[in-house]
């Protein structure tokens, strides 16, 4: 295999990119995920995306593809087992079988967290040789665990989903059923709530309130310090349970980071100095990239 289809399905867009075995990327495109106007037109989105992308590669073939899917993924058939109302009527959606039916090529499909480890472990942060943690901050909470290189997926395939781990006993609901997961405190979804919920100044969106803590407002800083509090204590919590070589965070409020790593930092080194953290190399890009990683090694099956 030469050339491989990354897909990256999140609860605001879908990524996708054909990646070379060397994780060379030849061609991207992205689509708005829309998850209001349910399955259906998503994955009729998807479809255009992939031709677009297979249209562009006009010096070879593409041998597979990988996805990337946000939700509890059944990595032996490519089901997507449970999805909460991020992706509302994407429960049991049969990825794989989609995707081979439509354009005709093998595909693997994963959750979209253990495709970011992978891909971080591939090209980015981390390496096999390592035992590490992912936490991907975007419209939800996503995470991974991996030893030797290879995601620990768990028996009912929801291994290291720190996102639905209780943070606040009987806290804000989550759209899972529960109450207090972390989810609710530490995702891209949550930082704008806190910002429109700010007391001295209202803050319409989540960067508008990293804008405001980086001129130094008081407000926005202070909103945000409790957003990193509260992420410093899943942090540490995974490190007490698992203590793994490091906790790569990654996601789209990565991008961000200049401005709230820093606090983070601050607080581990209050809570936890032992525990190494690094952010994403990746970017959004991880998520793909694993995903793509998946499709070079479709035929391997120690997967």
């Amino acid at each position: 295999m030469d050339r491989v289809i990354g897909l990256d399905i999140g609860g605001t867009s879908v990524k996708g990119a054909i990646v070379g075995r060397d994780g060379t990327i030849f061609e991207t495109a992205s689509c708005l995920t829309k998850p209001e106007e349910g399955r259906e037109l998503l994955l009729q989105r998807m479809e255009v995306m992939v031709y677009r992308l297979l249209s562009e590669q006009a010096d070879g073939t593409v041998d597979a593809i990988g996805i990337a899917s946000a939700g509890r993924v059944n990595f032996g058939n490519g089901e997507v087992v449970y999805a909460t109302e991020n992706l509302p009527g994407w429960q049991g959606v049969q990825l794989k079988q989609w995707a081979e039916s439509v354009f005709g090529l093998p595909t693997i499909v994963d959750n979209d967290a253990n495709a970011a480890l992978l891909g971080e472990i591939w090209l980015g942060s981390g390496s096999p040789q390592e035992e590490l943690v992912m936490l991907t901050l975007g419209t939800g909470v996503g995470g991974a665990y991996s030893l030797h290189g290879r995601p620990v997926r768990g028996k009912r395939w929801y291994g290291g989903e720190w996102g639905h781990s209780i943070l606040v006993p009987g806290g804000m609901p989550c759209n899972c059923g529960k109450k207090g997961c972390a989810e609710q405190y530490i995702s891209g979804t949550a930082l704008h709530r806190r910002g429109r919920e700010s007391v001295d100044k209202i803050y319409p969106s989540a960067h508008d309130l990293i804008k405001g803590a980086e001129a130094g407002e008081e407000e926005a800083l202070r909103v945000l310090e409790e957003f990193v509090s509260d992420l410093a204590v899943v942090i540490v919590n995974i490190g007490i349970t698992l203590d793994p070589d490091a906790v790569i965070v990654g996601g789209g409020l990565i991008d961000s980071s200049d401005v709230w790593w820093p606090l983070l930092e601050r607080q581990m080194g209050q809570w936890d100095a032992t525990l190494e953290i690094r952010r994403a190399a990746l970017g959004n890009r991880a998520g793909y990239l694993g995903a793509a990683n998946l499709a070079l090694d479709v035929s391997n099956s120690c997967i």
